[in-house]
């Protein structure tokens, strides 16, 4: 067994959390598009506490995180002031 430095212990750790991330934003898009606002919604808030959480631990700057969310934020309200 070879013994990992600890930049790639940490690689290894962050790109589980960073897919994470995109999976949550990409379900959330979708759901957006697909005009399920219930389901948006409860996409949206799990993206942003991934988002957030992601900010916390260092694998994503915090503004990055906060310009998602706002983008996100932004694509359901229009959305759902579409279906209005």
């Amino acid at each position: 067994m070879t013994k990992l430095g600890k930049d790639e212990r940490r690689r290894l750790r962050n790109k589980s959390v960073r897919t994470y991330v995109k999976t949550c934003t990409r379900r959330a898009q979708e759901a957006i598009d697909a005009g399920a606002s219930e389901e948006a919604q409860a996409g949206v808030v799990r993206t942003i506490s991934a988002l957030d959480r992601a900010a916390s631990k260092g694998v994503i700057h915090p503004n990055r995180a906060a310009r998602s969310k706002s983008r996100l934020v932004k694509k359901l309200n229009q959305a759902l002031g579409n279906q209005a």
